[in-house]
């Protein structure tokens, strides 16, 4: 609409039962904009909770173990770090050691190197097995590149009619 007063653009702002909004505050003459401001900040409102939508939150998951765990047990935890993994979940193993079990952190790292091998591809080491007092720690994070890859091969494949079923269909 070109340079205008203050008083004009105000002027045409109600004529219009419009909002005159500054946009540039610091352009020389300041910019407006003469529209409805309610519905502005309403879409504006709309694109921000769209993209939070989008926005996938990372949790990380805390998993236990004893250096003296039993096959079973080991199976369930590394099943559900499976899992946790899949959804997308860091996981944080800690091996907890009690007693005199600290003065042997080769059981510990056993354990851990068996999680990793039960794992797999599945997941991919954020922070490598350390001893911190009592506790061994590492953080697994998923792998990206194999969660993609398995996906599509675990889909399962459209059936396929066989003539003796098509025949048998057309008949009913």
């Amino acid at each position: 609409m070109g340079i205008r007063s203050l008083n004009d653009a105000l002027i045409l702002a109600r004529e219009a039962d419009l909002d005159l909004v500054e946009v540039a505050p610091l352009a020389t003459p300041p910019v407006c904009r003469i529209m409805d401001y309610g519905k502005f900040r309403y879409e504006e409102s709309q694109k921000a909770k769209e993209s939070r939508k989008k926005t996938t939150q990372i949790v990380i998951k805390e998993v236990k173990f004893r250096p003296k765990i039993g096959k079973g047990d080991f199976d369930t935890k590394v099943r559900h770090m499976a899992e946790f993994l899949d959804d997308g979940h860091k996981v944080k193993v800690t091996l907890q050691f009690r007693g005199r079990e600290v003065a042997h952190p080769e059981l510990g790292s056993k354990i851990l190197d068996a999680v990793l091998e039960q794992l797999g591809s599945a997941a991919k080491v954020e922070t490598q097995a350390r001893l911190e007092g009592r506790n061994m720690t590492m953080v697994l994070a998923p792998d990206k590149k194999s969660t993609k890859k398995e996906k599509p091969a675990s889909a399962t494949p459209a059936r396929e009619s066989t003539d003796a079923e098509v025949a048998a269909e057309t008949t009913d």
